[in-house]
């Protein structure tokens, strides 16, 4: 009777003896490679985030030790005197953004809605989730091509009926163009959507089932489940979602240049054209040829890095205060 430990195959070959010590140590050898090659790529961004910096910085010096803190609030830019001020561009930068997320936030938690939940049948809701981030795939420029044949046409009527009935309001005080922040922020809205609404599906399409059917086996309705569990559930990935379509919309060029109007004058009327940094470093880097041009360019890019990254970091901050609150 052969004995039921005997290892050896029944085909008469036996098996080569298995070092486990030494597969364990080759293990751990590729274990700490890995470490130290993940280790070596943070610490190559870190470095190249910090170069990028100090290269901004520098060539902003000029304009630094010129206008200092001053550049920040003053409006006057002009090229002829070398006197500049980012006050315009700031404002315009910011404003715009934040019409985009006011349209594109509400917009694109409908989308993340309508193509995780049980609203549509399957065949429908994949569709159009994909063709929903396909619009992150199309070039700015194309965008803003579409923006002055096809959405200044359609948007303009709707301004000149909110001067004619709203004009009381300083949003709406000035006769419109069509080229005007509001329009600036409408396509910064298009193009952040897919943003907005991929990351937001996915953290929907994340929460477990079990919540939903708890909360509807307890009476509630589809909506009182929504904006009860799902969204509360949910609340630091969707603040994620914004803050990184916040990002893009803050960085936004091509599109923005081609439908802002590119004034810079600082108005309250939303139906007024406007300028953005992004939009000023496009038009005018290129023709620079003083040092202290180039420098007030540089300056106005190191402000908009700077506000990306605080904006970033305020996001991460807001989203980890939101997770532990939850947790409690």
């Amino acid at each position: 009777m052969q004995d039921s430990f005997d290892q050896t195959p029944k085909s008469g070959r036996a098996t080569p003896d298995l070092d486990i010590g030494t597969a364990g140590k080759d293990n751990l050898w590729l274990d700490q490679g890995f470490t130290w090659l993940a280790r070596g790529f943070a610490f190559v961004t870190v470095a190249l985030l910090l170069w990028m910096s100090w290269v901004i910085f520098k060539n902003a010096q000029p304009a630094i030790q010129k206008f200092g803190l001053g550049f920040l609030g003053s409006q006057e830019w002009s090229v002829a005197d070398l006197t500049f001020g980012a006050l315009p561009y700031v404002y315009g930068t910011l404003v715009s953004s934040a019409i985009a997320l006011l349209l594109a936030v509400p917009v694109g938690l409908a989308v993340a809605l309508v193509t995780s939940e049980n609203f549509l049948p399957p065949w429908v809701r994949s569709p159009l989730a994909f063709f929903i981030e396909l619009i992150a795939a199309i070039p700015s420029v194309i965008i803003g091509l579409w923006g002055i044949f096809v959405l200044i046409p359609f948007v303009l009527p709707i301004q000149e009926r909110l001067f004619q009935y709203f004009q009381w309001i300083p949003l709406f005080s000035t006769p419109p163009s069509g080229y005007s922040m509001l329009s600036a922020g409408i396509i910064l809205a298009i193009m952040i959507l897919p943003t907005m609404a991929a990351i937001s599906r996915e953290v929907f399409l994340a929460i477990p089932k079990e919540l939903r059917s708890g909360s509807m086996s307890l009476g509630a309705t589809r909506w009182e489940t929504i904006f009860g569990v799902l969204l509360p559930s949910g609340i630091s990935g969707i603040m994620g979602a914004a803050i990184l379509a916040l990002g893009r919309a803050l960085g936004e060029t091509m599109a923005v240049t081609m439908v802002i109007g590119n004034s810079p004058v600082i108005s309250a009327s939303l139906l007024d054209a406007g300028y953005t940094i992004p939009a000023v470093l496009a038009n005018e880097f290129g023709e620079a040829l003083e040092d202290l041009h180039i420098g007030a360019l540089m300056y106005l890019a190191l402000i908009l890095f700077t506000v990306t990254l605080v904006v970033n970091m305020a996001a991460v901050l807001l989203v980890r205060l939101i997770s532990r609150q939850g947790s409690v």
